[in-house]
C-alpha cells in the first residue's frame, strides 16, 4: 500500500508539473498506473480518476489560493508598484506632452511627484484584490482545474483574468480615486497643470487618474500571478505539501 501511496504521490506532483501540450492525459496515466497496482479493482476506471481529480483541484487551489495571497502582500506595501521597474506605473501617456514641456524648463519635480503619488495609490488599491482571488478559486469546478492542469504556462492567470477582471476594477475603482486624494496626487496634478497653463503655446491636456492607476493597478496584479503560477507548475510540492500530508498519511 505505501507503493501505491508513492506512486499516486508521483502522479499528482507530475500533472501540475506536466507542460501542456502532452500527448495523452497525465491523470489518465497515472490512474491506469494505479490500476496496475491493484488500485481499480473496487472502483471503476471513471470513479478511481474523479477520486484523484478531486484531490489534485484541491490542491491546486491551496496553491492558488497561497500565490494569489503573496502579489497582493508584494504590491500592497509602500514601494511595491512605485520601485519595481516590472510594475512601475508611469504618468498616463496623455500626459507626455506635459511632461516633456515641463522637463525642458526644469520643472520636471512636478510630474515626478505625481507619478510616485499614482504609485501610492494602486499600493493602497492593491488589497482590494485578496477577497476576488479566494471568490475565484473557491469557484473553481474540475472542468476549471482541468484545463488549467493542462492548459498553457499561464492558464490560471487567464482564468483569473476572466473571472475577476469587471468586478476587480470595479472594486478598486472607488478606493484608488480614493488614494489619490489622501496621497495627494490630485493636488500634484492640479499644481503640475497649473505650472504646464504658464508656458507658451501648450495645447489643453486632460486625463483620468483613476482609470489609468486601476488598469495599470490590475495589469501589475495579473503580471505577478503569472510569476506565481509558474513557481507552482515548477515546483508545486512547495506550495501543496500540507495537504499531501493530509490526505496520504
Amino acid at each position: 500500500m505505501k507503493t501505491v501511496r508513492i506512486c499516486f504521490v508521483f502522479f499528482l506532483i507530475l500533472g501540475l508539473a506536466m507542460p501542456a501540450g502532452a500527448s495523452n492525459s497525465w491523470l489518465e496515466k497515472g490512474t491506469n498506473t494505479l490500476k496496475s497496482f491493484g488500485m481499480g479493482e473496487k472502483q471503476t476506471g471513471a470513479e478511481q480518476t474523479n477520486l484523484s481529480m478531486a484531490d489534485i483541484t484541491a490542491g491546486l487551489k491551496q496553491a492558488l489560493t497561497i500565490g494569489s495571497e503573496n502579489v497582493v502582500q508584494q504590491l500592497g506595501q509602500a514601494d511595491g508598484f512605485y520601485k519595481d521597474k516590472q510594475v512601475h506605473i508611469p504618468l498616463p501617456g496623455t500626459l507626455a506632452t506635459v511632461k516633456n514641456a515641463l522637463d525642458k524648463v526644469g520643472m520636471s519635480s512636478f510630474t515626478d511627484d505625481l507619478e510616485l503619488k499614482l504609485n501610492r495609490a494602486a499600493e493602497t488599491a492593491a488589497p482590494k484584490a485578496r477577497d476576488l482571488f479566494v471568490n475565484a478559486i473557491s469557484e473553481m469546478t474540475f472542468d476549471d482545474a482541468r484545463a488549467i492542469l493542462n492548459g498553457p504556462e499561464d492558464a490560471a492567470t487567464q482564468y483569473f483574468k476572466k473571472k475577476m477582471s469587471p468586478d476587480l476594477a470595479e472594486a478598486m475603482a472607488p478606493v484608488v480615486d480614493d488614494s489619490l486624494s489622501e496621497v495627494g496626487a490630485v493636488q500634484s496634478y492640479d499644481r503640475m497643470m497649473g505650472q504646464y497653463a504658464t508656458l507658451p503655446f501648450v495645447p489643453d491636456i486632460k486625463a483620468d487618474l483613476t482609470d489609468h492607476v486601476v488598469q495599470k493597478g490590475m495589469d501589475g496584479i495579473f503580471f505577478y500571478m503569472a510569476k506565481e503560477e509558474a513557481a507552482i507548475r515548477s515546483d508545486p510540492v512547495k506550495q501543496t505539501t500540507d495537504l499531501l500530508k493530509k490526505l496520504f498519511q
